[in-house]
């Protein structure tokens, strides 16, 4: 991720008059030697107001030398706190993180060691939440971003229908109520009440956790006004790696609150398993194959339509990159599926 390139979010929010003392930041970090410190400079950035708030990395266990640069970096940032995460992953570095509020704290922002913020995304997020006392969290708004000809062609699909299937979150230009969004800001009060984090999932923690929500009758804002850069992964290989991770963790809160997927989460299950049978039967009953082919050629129009939204060969990625998101996020659902 990476928001420099929008304005100050702040601006939009300073009716709402939160105080620093208010405020957490909590960064999970394991091993972003190469991304933690320009994440740092990039919330603080010189902001009076910013250098009043708590931040707290809890840091996984890294093997490279992201906690000493945490270390360093808070000799120049007083308010820059660092913790051990021995459960390593994020929805126990959150966890952890929340746990060690004081009494002041009423909102905990949730930022990303991988990414670099736009000035005033802290105080935007919590003068959004402010302003809202229905709400018991605030999502924000992602722009997929690449620099590569893979990565571009890749977050020019996933913006798309075919690509994220309509998430709100997903380049959307609509504010309101939701059922789930990229998480950024929670009021404290009700990220306790509901336990937090189910700290044994390690992907797709956010959105079971907006289930829980739910189910406690809280609502959740999507504000997009205040938006991220994110960056695309830079290869086929780890695009795929990325969304076999994510339809494993769709996987476990379907089963842990036995939902019923919705159609944009079906459609991946739906064209792995009807690839697999094509190319299973179509061995003795040639005419299956036309199932494979169908989603080959569906890959070969998105490839077409990039190129031309993008005026630039490099669009024809678009189909693979689809395809890589479909069938990665397909099989993963259904490996977990099969695991339990």
């Amino acid at each position: 991720m990476n928001g420099g390139a929008h304005a100050n979010q702040a601006s939009t929010y300073r009716a709402a008059q939160v105080q620093p003392a208010e405020v957490m930041v909590g960064i999970p970090a394991l091993n972003e030697a190469d991304h933690i410190e320009p994440c740092l400079i990039s919330l603080t950035d010189d902001d009076p107001w910013m250098q009043q708030v708590a931040i707290v990395v809890a840091d996984g266990g890294s093997s490279d030398t992201t906690r000493k640069i945490v270390r360093r970096l808070t000799a120049r940032l007083p308010n820059l706190r660092l913790i051990d995460n021995p459960e390593r992953l994020q929805s126990a570095a959150l966890n952890a993180i929340a746990a060690g509020a004081g009494p002041r704290h009423r909102y905990l922002v949730r930022c990303d060691a991988h990414a670099a913020y736009p000035p005033g995304y802290v105080r935007a997020v919590a003068e959004s939440l402010a302003l809202r006392p229905e709400a018991a969290s605030v999502g924000t708004v992602m722009d997929a971003v690449g620099d590569g000809c893979f990565q571009r062609a890749a977050a020019w699909v996933v913006d798309t229908p075919l690509g994220s299937g309509n998430s709100a979150h997903r380049g959307g230009s609509t504010s309101g109520w939701i059922d789930h969004a990229h998480h950024a800001g929670f009021r404290l009060e009700w990220f306790r009440a509901i336990g937090g984090y189910d700290p044994a999932f390690p992907h797709n923690e956010d959105a079971e956790l907006d289930h829980r929500l739910g189910l406690a009758g809280q609502k959740i804002w999507l504000d997009a006004d205040i938006r991220l850069n994110y960056r695309m992964r830079p290869t086929m290989r780890k695009l795929g790696k990325q969304y076999w991770s994510y339809g494993r963790g769709r996987a476990r809160t379907v089963l842990k609150h036995r939902l019923r997927p919705r159609l944009r989460q079906l459609f991946p299950v739906l064209a792995v398993l009807a690839i697999a049978t094509s190319l299973g039967v179509g061995a003795i009953y040639p005419p299956a194959l036309l199932l494979t082919a169908s989603y080959v050629a569906l890959m070969a129009a998105v490839s077409i339509a990039g190129a031309l939204a993008m005026r630039s060969a490099c669009g024809l990625w678009a189909g693979p990159a689809m395809g890589a998101m479909h069938l990665a996020w397909g099989a993963g659902f259904l490996r977990q599926v099969v695991l339990r």
